[in-house]
């Protein structure tokens, strides 16, 4: 598969193969599915905690004898249908991640990226470069090439100024190319890949 590689003036800048095994795969929702979710579960804090009954502190004395009262046949006041009793089913501290085989996390990061492919939202630019950490030089720049939600992936290294310049721009990230990942790509409308970047993925999944 070939794309057109651009600068960040919005000129070209030649063309660039990628590999069909990582950017011309027919993409499978499920295999994105189970990596998202996976994400999503394991980023989860779970420290949601409330009292059970048994947390409750107070008497366990039965409160009102079994008969003649006319009412309900009541123990003690920690029961959840009393002020102050105990939370019934509520959540407690727990860890919410689960296991993914590393080979269904690489081949869903494969989809995710061909899906943006198949879609038409690659863009791929020369570098990510900024002459000086200006918001409002780089924002302009961006606006050339029509991003206005985008994830953009580096190489191994990002360049300070890009980083400092992107860092007040709406729905605007930048990562390293060994932070990429199927959630960010997917909430991103366009997904812009310099060519190392592009060099360092088809270097990883050889």
């Amino acid at each position: 598969m070939e794309l057109q590689v651009k600068t960040l003036e919005g000129g070209a800048a030649g063309s660039i193969t990628v590999s069909d095994e990582i950017f011309g795969l027919e993409p499978r929702t499920d295999l994105i599915h189970r990596v998202v979710r996976w994400q999503l579960a394991k980023r989860q804090a779970g420290t949601h905690n409330t009292l059970q009954r048994a947390d409750i502190s107070g008497s366990t004395k039965k409160f009102v004898r079994q008969k003649g009262s006319g009412g309900a046949r009541h123990g003690n006041k920690k029961a959840p249908q009393f002020r102050g009793g105990g939370k019934a089913f509520g959540p407690s501290v727990r860890d919410h991640s689960h296991d993914l085989p590393k080979k269904v996390r690489s081949l869903g990061l494969k989809h995710a990226l061909s899906a943006k492919a198949r879609a038409d939202s690659i863009v791929v630019v020369e570098d990510a470069k900024a002459a000086e950490a200006k918001t409002k030089a780089l924002k302009s720049q961006l606006e050339k090439l029509g991003l206005t939600s985008a994830l953009v992936i580096d190489g191994a290294d990002i360049d300070n100024n890009f980083a400092l310049a992107s860092r007040n721009i709406p729905h605007v990230d930048v990562l390293p190319v060994q932070g990429i990942n199927v959630y960010d790509i997917l909430r991103a409308n366009t997904l812009v890949l310099t060519k190392a970047a592009v060099s360092a993925l088809e270097e990883r999944f050889k």
